[in-house]
């Protein structure tokens, strides 16, 4: 019987050297487009076949799993970061964790990274721009599991939570308490968990048979200082306000601050709701009421969804709650 042939005679008929051709097969990233062509018909002309195998034993040998998030400073993200780092300890597992802030190409250099590491697989919050960088995750075989995104494709796994559902509960929170002037500050438009929420805000303002007047406003980051400065925006162009929601408990945080700077009361004066229940919130010097994001199942479920690689692609979807703590109550007009 004819020995199959080698990847060192595709090698030699390319004219390339042992290396590249060994990446047009396993790191195609690192290939020009040119070089790679010449490979592929040198592969082509041989009958060439790769062991898939190998390389998938390669994977699965691996202890290193790839995390890439929003933010990973982001209390949300770490906690959960926290928890996938827990479960995959039980198994001698190490994550590899980044952040890209949303920027597609951070998300591509960093997978292309994580790919030479030949990492088991990743968990990863996908841009809006993800869809190239999963073509090749994909090309490679390396298992995905989509982090605080739902499924977007038939086959892939996913974990995230509700959003939409949870934005409604918290401006029915402040409906229920008599708030008729609601204001929302959201992150950025172009961020998924910000559109979801908003249409959680509309879905309320919608039921509420135009009961509610809802404000909304965009801050330029998930974080306290933005959450700030969208606060005195919004109080400043709209007085009238006595409840505000906002789309994370960071943002939250800011806009207390500057209810504080305007020498408003909470709840006295106006009621603030929160998003995610982070460990600070419940320790605050008014304690946040929020909706609460179980981070920790969200972590755990995601690496126990990478590792065990189940035979059906699962997309789980968590229910929020409502946290009710100090910071909301029924405005003036209606305690008097």
């Amino acid at each position: 019987m004819k020995r199959p042939p080698s990847i060192r005679e595709v090698a030699q008929l390319a004219g390339v050297s042992l290396g590249t051709a060994s990446n047009v097969l396993n790191h195609p990233e690192r290939v020009s487009t040119a070089t790679r062509k010449k490979v592929e018909a040198a592969i082509d002309e041989l009958g060439f076949i790769p062991s898939e195998a190998g390389r998938r034993l390669r994977r699965v040998d691996s202890k290193l799993v790839g995390v890439i998030v929003f933010d990973v400073a982001n209390p949300f993200f770490s906690e959960a970061a926290s928890a996938i780092e827990a479960y995959l300890a039980q198994f001698s597992c190490f994550p590899v964790i980044g952040s890209t802030g949303g920027d597609p190409t951070r998300e591509a250099d960093l997978l292309r990274l994580l790919l030479g590491q030949e990492v088991r697989g990743i968990i990863l919050t996908p841009s809006s721009g993800a869809a190239e960088s999963l073509k090749l995750l994909s090309s490679r075989r390396i298992p995905v599991v989509l982090f605080d995104h739902p499924a977007l494709e038939d086959g892939m796994s996913a974990v995230s939570v509700d959003d939409t559902r949870g934005a409604e509960i918290a401006i029915e929170h402040l409906h229920s308490l008599g708030h008729r002037h609601i204001g929302f500050i959201n992150g950025s438009a172009r961020v998924r968990q910000a559109q979801a929420r908003r249409v959680g805000v509309e879905r309320s303002a919608r039921a509420s048979h135009n009961e509610l007047t809802l404000t909304e406003v965009h801050a330029a980051r998930f974080d306290a200082a933005s959450g700030e400065k969208a606060m005195h925006e919004l109080l400043t162009s709209h007085p009238e306000i006595t409840g505000v929601f906002c789309a994370n408990d960071s943002l939250a945080i800011g806009a207390m601050r500057a209810a504080r700077q305007r020498n408003l009361g909470i709840p006295q004066d106006i009621s603030i709701v929160g998003f995610d229940d982070i460990d600070v919130a419940r320790e605050l010097i008014t304690p946040l009421t929020t909706v609460r994001q179980p981070m920790t199942e969200l972590g755990t479920t995601a690496a126990q969804l990478l590792l065990e690689q189940p035979a059906h692609a699962q997309d789980i979807a968590f229910v929020p709650e409502l946290i009710v703590r100090e910071s909301t109550a029924p405005p003036r007009s209606w305690r008097i």
